[in-house]
C-alpha cells in the first residue's frame, strides 16, 4: 500500500507513476485471464493507452477514456462486446487503484 495524497495525485505521472503502472498491469492480467486475450490486448493498446485516471475523492477513482473508444477496435468485436469488456476493465483498474492506495477495506 502506498501513502496517498490527493494533491500529489494531480501530478500523478510524476508522483505515482509506478503505482499507476502496477494498477494497469494487474488489471490487464486479471482481464486477460477472464476474457478473450485478443480483445483485451486491443483495448489495452488502442483505448486505455490514452486513458487518464482521476481521483474523485472519498477513495474513488475515475478513468477518463478517449472519445468513441469502440470505434478504435471495431474489427475485434461488436460494439456491445467491446463496451461490456471495456466497462469491466475500467472497473478493474479503479479497483486496483483503490487497493494500491489503501482505500479497499
Amino acid at each position: 500500500m502506498t501513502d496517498f495524497d490527493p494533491e500529489a495525485f494531480e501530478d500523478k505521472y510524476a508522483n505515482y507513476f509506478p503505482e499507476l503502472q502496477r494498477a494497469y498491469k494487474s488489471a490487464f492480467n486479471t482481464m486477460n485471464d477472464a476474457y478473450d486475450s485478443e480483445l483485451v490486448h486491443a483495448i489495452d493498446q488502442q483505448i486505455l493507452n490514452e486513458s487518464e485516471p482521476f481521483y474523485e475523492g472519498d477513495g474513488e477513482f475515475r478513468i477518463a477514456l478517449p472519445e468513441n473508444p469502440h470505434e478504435r477496435i471495431s474489427t475485434f468485436a461488436s460494439e456491445e462486446k467491446v463496451e461490456t469488456v471495456l466497462e469491466r476493465y475500467v472497473e478493474e483498474i479503479e479497483t486496483e487503484l483503490r487497493s494500491i492506495f489503501g482505500f479497499e477495506y
